[in-house]
């Protein structure tokens, strides 16, 4: 990988860990749902990532990154179809499709 695509898959880590870091090691939804702050935070990393993927497969359509075109999807849903996505879809993204795209950024930043 060049360092470009390099600087952006380490952006996308950089969030993850954000958002990790902001719902604490127990990751409980009754926390994220009540918290509107909390909230805001998460959707703007998830911005970002959404950001830094379509600038990916910009550079690199083949990237193998697993969901890419949904990750940009959910980017475009919460920048402006923000009324389309409930907490509990937010949820699913952080517990389940997160640590899969953590795995394959470190994966290729390694390549």
């Amino acid at each position: 990988m060049d360092n470009k695509t390099n600087k952006i898959l380490k952006d996308i880590l950089i969030c993850i860990e954000n958002i990790d870091n902001y719902l604490g090691e127990n990751k409980i939804y009754s926390e994220y749902d009540s918290n509107f702050l909390l909230q805001d935070a998460v959707e703007r990393n998830l911005i970002t990532i959404g950001e830094a993927v379509n600038a990916l497969l910009k550079k690199v359509p083949e990237i193998a990154i697993s969901n890419a075109r949904k990750i940009v999807d959910t980017r475009n849903k919460l920048t402006h179809g923000y009324d389309e996505i409930e907490n509990v879809q937010i949820w699913n993204i952080i517990i389940k499709h997160l640590p899969v795209l953590k795995q394959e950024a470190e994966e290729l930043i390694l390549k």
